[in-house]
């Protein structure tokens, strides 16, 4: 039951630096993911890829609880004044264009609760152990109301939230959003080989021949993490980032070099760098830049300065797939976009967002249109599920009680097309892979 005697109040910064290292440490476990910690995020602010003239204005939100006249954080939230949608991954820009030509109110500023450029699924609030968290966010929300009304801001958005913080934004009044990506699951694989075991003969011939054609080239690939991370080698994966970003006309140069170098020197140990490389002259071909967590993997960059075929696919996934089985990671998330993954092992997987906007005509015409996506999403990841190029594991069938394969998830099969997810409304960007 809620103690009554305690309050909460909310404090913003302007820098993750004002609150404290040793005070956002506090708040951080084992299973936080690298990119919601201290250093990922204070190196976006100090190489100045977020700022405000670059359109994310932080705005830290630290809420404390009172009581007897003790004040205690119990709770920070990496936030962001934006002025646009880059960077997201969780596309607004039709609700943008709707409030101003067709309402006549401006959408930016806004406010997310995020993580700069990545969309990967963690917890945007940071819960001290112990804490309520039901009533925290309900504190928090509580708290982001009067800020809604004290500040001239159209909106606040939660972006990639875990789908238990996700329903509880959902109970306190906020609409949800979905949307799909494209995650490894690890099924207690003690090889890679038990994870091929899973696909046909016929697929697995195939993704077999992937990994030995480039094997064949002279193209080695590497693992790099922790202490054995030099300039070079982040030189290399910034060269690589570049290499990506600059080929599409979609492109943005979020990130800088001196935020590579930052993060090499800071997190080392959350770093994971995947280097291929030709064998005869020892010249790196291409990379992934991985972030490692405490039971998952997740994918934020990758580039070549020479095209190889099946390059990518190596690089950006059975690395990675073959890596997290020797370490036992139960997740593979390698970012956004990308059906091609589904035939290599990944499956359609929900994300989650969550919205609350001020203006009540805006968020009516929001909450219309995220009812109907919503049934297309859940529709649509049930039926790529349900056609998904891996056979059942051997636990699925246990809890079935099927005496062999047969059709994965609860979808219709025979619907639509294997993978067919929909969409979101802006351009696919660097997230992707």
């Amino acid at each position: 039951m809620a103690d009554p005697a305690v309050s909460y109040e909310l404090v913003t910064h302007g820098s993750v630096r004002e609150i404290g290292e040793a005070a956002y440490r506090d708040l951080v476990s084992d299973t936080t993911p690298p990119f919601l910690h201290f250093e990922w995020l204070d190196a976006l602010e100090q190489s100045g890829c977020v700022a405000p003239d670059r359109g994310w204005m932080p705005l830290f939100l630290a809420l404390h609880s009172l009581k007897a006249g003790r004040r205690r954080l119990v709770a920070v939230a990496p936030a962001y004044v934006k002025w646009h949608s880059d960077g997201e991954f969780v596309f607004d820009h039709s609700w943008a264009q709707f409030a101003e030509q067709r309402l006549g109110i401006d959408y930016y500023p806004k406010l997310v609760l995020a993580c700069p450029f990545t969309p990967a699924t963690g917890p945007k609030v940071l819960v001290r152990a112990g804490e309520d968290v039901a009533r925290v966010h309900a504190a928090l929300s509580d708290g982001i109301e009067r800020l809604l009304s004290q500040i001239p801001l159209s909106s606040a958005h939660v972006l990639f939230p875990p789908d238990e913080d996700a329903e509880l934004w959902g109970a306190l009044g906020w609409a949800r959003r979905f949307g799909v990506q494209f995650h490894w699951e690890n099924a207690g694989y003690a090889s890679y080989d038990d994870f091929l075991a899973r696909f046909s003969a016929k697929r697995r011939a195939a993704l077999r021949r992937e990994e030995r054609e480039l094997t064949a080239q002279g193209v080695c690939l590497e693992i790099h993490t922790g202490a054995d991370l030099d300039e070079e080698l982040l030189d290399a994966a910034y060269r690589f980032y570049l290499s990506t970003v600059d080929k599409h006309v979609w492109g943005r140069r979020y990130l800088n070099r001196e935020f590579f170098m930052t993060v090499g020197q800071t997190m080392p140990d959350r770093l994971h760098l995947v280097m291929a490389r030709d064998r005869a002259t020892g010249r790196c071909l291409g990379g992934a830049f991985n972030l490692l967590g405490h039971d998952a993997l997740y994918g934020r960059y990758w580039g070549a300065i020479e095209e190889r075929p099946f390059l990518h696919f190596n690089v950006c996934f059975y690395a990675g797939i073959r890596d997290c089985i020797t370490r036992g990671l139960r997740r593979f998330e390698p970012g956004a976009g990308g059906e091609h993954k589904l035939s290599r092992g990944f499956e359609a997987t929900v994300t989650h967002s969550a919205h609350r906007i001020v203006d009540p005509q805006l968020d009516g015409a929001v909450r219309e249109f995220l009812s109907r996506e919503r049934a297309g999403v859940l529709a649509a990841v049930a039926r790529a599920r349900a056609e998904s190029a891996l056979r059942p594991a051997r636990s699925e069938l246990a809890d079935s009680g099927a005496p062999g394969s047969g059709p994965r998830g609860s979808g219709p099969r025979g619907s639509g097309p294997r993978g067919s997810v929909p969409r979101g409304s802006g351009p696919p960007t660097q997230g992707g892979r």
